[in-house]
């Protein structure tokens, strides 16, 4: 093999990941099925484009260490599935489909962000396309009457935002974007005051979600990225105090709009973590009983019943918390994998501070579900790329690209 992708072969490619981004975010609200197939069609008929082009025009592909644990995650479901270790070998293959769409999408990521031009250009759409939603999302959640884009009636659309029906997805998708926002504000001096304002914009559409974590997330990032711009000289420094009071303000100003009720009101709640803590017990319990094999992936929801301290009134279709449900289901070394991946996304992180929302993503799985949403988990492998490829053509400690 001989020399790189060609450029307007990776450009296109860009955009179908692009499409396929905007695609699974914008249909997440779909109950059916139709929306992930079509989606995971999608991802697959990209992986076959790029074969083919490998056979017939052959280059060099990028490596990196993380698809070693990424194809792990596939390797094990269908370990589970040969040696008979999972329950219900149907919601594992539907797992491994979701692994299999999760490794190609970094795979592609990986090699078509190795051009800055189009990386930055793919970063900029995204947080154009981050802020347009979060504008959308507030209004729809004022105004829509419980429709999803004041059209699709479904169930809990009273917290909807956008597509997500869900306030902490919602809250993990800006947190995705978040940081590009704030790092582009931080670089192009001219324009600050234009970021600074969408910025406040994204942040204020998480309080008026009133998601707790989300708002910590948000919060830690506005502050960890803009603290990291006081250490230089003191330009740096007299920047850095004007791009904070900026947000600030913007942020307390569509804030009041948005409003932060009933957040505040959650957060006086005195009991916090109930349900979710019982559902924690339980899901602990799966995995002391099956610590080395799982239960089989994606077979959490099945399991469950048998392990439920509490009668929820609902059925409870995940752990809301990502860690240990992946634990439950693949067991130590699943989880190792994926532990894995976080160590690596920390330290590629502190590099390139764009790349905040991937950490950020991963710590609020603690205490919810995100990376289960197939839109999420896209959105993060294709960051992961990014970040990897970032990685192996700039040098360390510049954080730009």
């Amino acid at each position: 093999m001989k020399g790189n992708p060609p450029w307007r072969w990776a450009a296109r490619s860009a955009v179908a990941l692009g499409v396929l981004l905007c695609f699974s975010i914008l249909t997440d609200a779909a109950r059916e099925r139709w929306a992930i197939s079509l989606f995971q069609a999608g991802v697959f008929g990209l992986a076959i484009v790029w074969a083919a082009g490998m056979i017939f025009r052959p280059w060099r592909w990028r490596g990196s260490v993380l698809l070693i644990p990424l194809g792990g995650t596939i390797l094990w479901g269908l370990l589970q599935l040969e040696t008979g270790s999972t329950v219900y070998r149907f919601a594992t293959w539907n797992s491994i489909l979701g692994w299999m769409a999760n490794f190609v999408l970094f795979f592609v990521s990986l090699q078509v962000f190795g051009f800055f031009e189009i990386r930055r250009a793919f970063q900029k759409a995204l947080l154009w396309f981050g802020f347009a939603l979060s504008v959308i999302s507030v209004i729809q959640f004022f105004t829509s009457k419980d429709k999803i884009f004041w059209i699709f009636p479904t169930q809990y659309a009273e917290q909807a935002l956008g597509p997500f029906v869900n306030r902490d997805h919602y809250a993990s998708f800006i947190a995705l974007v978040l940081p590009f926002v704030l790092y582009r504000m931080l670089q192009e001096g001219r324009k600050s005051g234009a970021y600074a304002a969408m910025a406040g914009a994204m942040f204020a559409s998480v309080i008026a979600g009133a998601s707790r974590a989300g708002a910590i997330l948000v919060t830690a990032e506005i502050v960890v990225l803009l603290a990291a711009s006081l250490w230089g000289n003191n330009g740096a420094r007299r920047a850095g105090m004007v791009n904070l009071t900026r947000i600030i303000f913007f942020a307390a100003v569509f804030t009041a709009v948005a409003g932060g009720g009933v957040l505040w009101k959650r957060f006086q709640d005195p009991n916090p973590f109930g349900g979710r803590r019982e559902i924690l017990q339980s899901s602990l319990s799966m995995m002391r009983d099956r610590p080395w094999t799982g239960f089989g992936l994606g077979a959490w929801p099945a399991v469950y019943p048998g392990y439920a301290v509490f009668d929820a009134g609902v059925t409870v279709n995940h752990a809301h918390n990502d860690w240990v449900e992946w634990g439950a289901e693949g067991g130590i070394p699943f989880l190792a994998m994926l532990l894995a991946v976080f160590v690596w996304s920390v330290r590629s992180a502190l590099r390139f501070p764009w790349g905040a929302g991937v950490v950020a993503v991963f710590l609020h799985s603690l205490v919810d579900f995100p990376l289960q949403k197939p839109c999420l988990a896209a959105l993060v492998f294709v960051l992961l790329g990014a970040l990897a490829a970032s990685a192996r053509d700039r040098p360390a400690g510049c954080g730009a690209g």
